[in-house]
Parts: C-alpha cells; structure tokens; sequence
C-alpha cells in the first residue's frame, strides 16, 4: 500500500499505524472472551479493556479530525474512563470489528491531514497541544497497548503473539 500524505511529518507515523493494525488482530487472535476478562489477582488493566481502550483511541483521534463516529462499547471508556472492576467488557470479536470499521476510514483522514491541520492547537482542561502530538502519541499509545495484550497472551499461556 502507497504512503503518500499529504504531510510528510505523518509518513513514519502512517507506516506504524499500517503495523498496528495488523498486530491488534494478531495480539487478540484465539484469546478466549473469559480469559479477556482475567487479571490473576492484581488490578492491572485486562485484555478487553485494553482492546476497548485501544479501540477508543481511534475512534477519538478520529473525533479529532471531524469524523463524528463512536465504537459500539463508547460508554465503557468515554471520558478516558479506567477499567470499571465488576463490568463484563464486549467480546473481542466485537472489539476487532470496530477496529477495522474505523481503520480505513482513519487512515484516509490522516492521510488528507495538512500541516497547517497539525499545527492547531488543542484545547483541553489544564493542557493544550498540537494535533500532531496528539496524533504522534495515540499511535505511540498504541503500541504500548499491543505489547501489553503481548505481555498477556504469555502470562494466559497462549503462543507468542505473531508479527507477520
């Protein structure tokens, strides 16, 4: 697939978004919907949250960019919302499918996004930044996710996670 944006500041940015899109799919792939939910007796963060998590990520980033969309599970983690101990999480087949619903739609914004786009500032409570630092640390957010689904398959005793 041709990168190409139409800012340049975003072509090694794009190319991780490219390979995180293959290794969330490859970071879930045979995880049981009960093996998800596990935390083996500590409160680190399960897999379906961090799916979910990740999965909002997109999803907010896309929100950024104008793109009014929200995951199937967007009550579950609006807000940057932590993990709620007594809730069950969707499955991640339903994760995986929002995932790639919003993927290409994403990846097209991003690749319309013009340096004077990654400029503006943004505002929130206490804080404010450029899109493309917010842009260069959900990606970078999404690689930490990953590699803790990762971290997990092999604490679950599932086989390695798979990069190609």
């Amino acid at each position: 697939m041709e990168i190409k944006p139409v800012s340049n500041r975003l072509f090694a940015l794009i190319v991780l978004y490219d390979m995180h899109t293959t290794y969330f799919g490859n970071a879930i792939d045979g995880i049981s919907n009960e093996d998800a939910h596990q935390r083996l007796n500590t409160k680190a963060n399960h897999i379906a949250w961090i799916s979910g998590s990740l999965v909002q990520g997109r999803y907010e980033l896309a929100d950024l960019l104008g793109l009014d969309l929200k995951q199937t599970a967007h009550e579950l983690f609006a807000n940057f919302k932590g993990i709620q101990d007594h809730e069950t999480y969707p499955a991640l087949a339903d994760f995986k499918k929002d995932w790639e619903k919003i993927t290409p739609i994403l990846r097209e914004k991003l690749m319309q996004v013009t340096d004077e786009e990654l400029d503006k500032i943004l505002e929130f409570p206490d804080m404010s930044f450029p899109l493309f630092e917010m842009i260069s640390f959900t990606i970078y957010r999404e690689a930490n996710c990953i590699g803790q689904i990762a971290l997990w398959r092999r604490l679950l005793n599932y086989d390695a996670m798979k990069y190609m």
